[in-house]
């Protein structure tokens, strides 16, 4: 487990605190319900823009606290525990390529901006159904971009969205030439597929070539501390689960089978955290960052994967029905798992990097 100074302790429980009273599963009930497309609270999100939570990885003279990215993954992993829908995690990846490759210009307009709330945004890369950045269609011509991407998150609720094209990454504000179409996920989250047809955009251009891999390094990284929260909220609410039922006269908790079902479980959780807090740690230090990305990615892919399936089994026949949160958990895992690369690809991206 991470080491974590006393500033960084004060903003996990600030976060645990908030989620947990201010934002529970039966928040995100009430957002799904609602059936606005945004599919978020703005009030909510703009309470999380007052603590600071949306310039954690933003500089100082840019209107962020610069709090580096293990800070940024505290806070993500507790609203991973309780659903919380926002576009937190997607405004943050925005941001994170605006300060990788954007002109001190492009700088001042934007992060201010991205750090305060005032402005949403979002990554679009994918053009296809699976995660596939070496397939880009989507091109610019007299600064004008056009191409269609698939399934991108936080669309509806964006003001800014950072796009991937065949000759780099661009950004075009929601406006003229951008067209959204919803895409129903089972997740019941933001998303849709974005077409923009000759719109103005403005070409990040000081994170040379490797600018897109490296923010889609960070897009996995921060995911699978969305996932850690929400494998974590999983096996704790699966382990009250048993510790309360009742079947032959018998607490669950007292099959020796079930025990070490959970004993699995638990090894693997520890796992996943040492992998999303490697990331996280190579992202503050600036060394080995796409090894650690990709690890942390396909293992949080593994174990949620696997921590909500099983979940679902050990609650039984109720965990699947709407009333428990535990299916809830499942949905948003499976969406998940396939953004920024699946698990097979995860393996084959890090054998190509690694040289074999």
């Amino acid at each position: 487990m991470a080491v974590l100074n006393e500033e960084q302790e004060m903003l996990r429980d600030m976060a645990r605190e908030w989620a947990t009273n201010e934002s529970p599963v039966a928040a995100f009930r009430k957002v799904r319900a609602s059936g606005d497309p945004e599919a978020f609270d703005r009030d909510a999100y703009g309470a999380m823009a007052q603590m600071g939570w949306s310039g954690i990885i933003v500089p100082e003279e840019h209107g962020g606290s610069d709090f580096g990215w293990l800070s940024a993954g505290l806070v993500v992993e507790e609203l991973g525990k309780t659903l919380t829908a926002s576009p937190l995690v997607a405004t943050t990846l925005a941001a994170a390529a605006i300060v990788l490759g954007g002109s001190d210009e492009q700088k001042a307009k934007w992060l201010p901006r991205l750090a305060s709330g005032e402005t949403i945004g979002t990554l679009a890369i994918d053009e296809g159904p699976r995660h596939d950045p070496a397939k880009l269609s989507a091109s610019v011509a007299g600064g004008k971009l056009s191409g269609t991407k698939a399934f991108v998150h936080e669309a509806h609720g964006a003001d800014l969205f950072v796009v991937a094209a065949a000759n780099g990454l661009y950004l075009v504000e929601k406006g003229d030439g951008v067209s959204l179409a919803t895409r129903k996920l089972t997740d019941q989250r933001s998303h849709a597929q974005v077409t923009f047809d000759a719109a103005p955009a403005d070409r990040l251009d000081s994170g040379g070539d490797s600018l897109l891999d490296d923010v889609l390094d960070r897009a996995r990284i921060l995911t699978a501390c969305e996932m850690l929260g929400m494998a974590q909220a999983v096996f704790d609410m699966t382990l009250d689960y048993l510790k309360q039922r009742v079947q032959f006269n018998q607490v669950l908790a007292t099959f020796q089978a079930l025990q070490h079902r959970m004993a699995d479980l638990f090894g693997n959780l520890a796992m996943m955290r040492s992998a999303v807090e490697g990331g996280l740690q190579a992202l503050d230090s600036g060394f080995g960052i796409a090894r650690a990305a990709t690890i942390a990615k396909a293992e949080a892919n593994r174990v949620l994967h696997t921590m909500s399936r099983e979940g679902i089994q050990l609650h039984g026949g109720i965990g699947m029905t709407d009333e428990y949160d535990v299916g809830f958990y499942l949905k948003r895992a499976r969406v998940l798992e396939t953004s920024w690369g699946g698990t097979a690809y995860l393996r084959d991206h890090f054998a190509g990097t690694s040289g074999y």
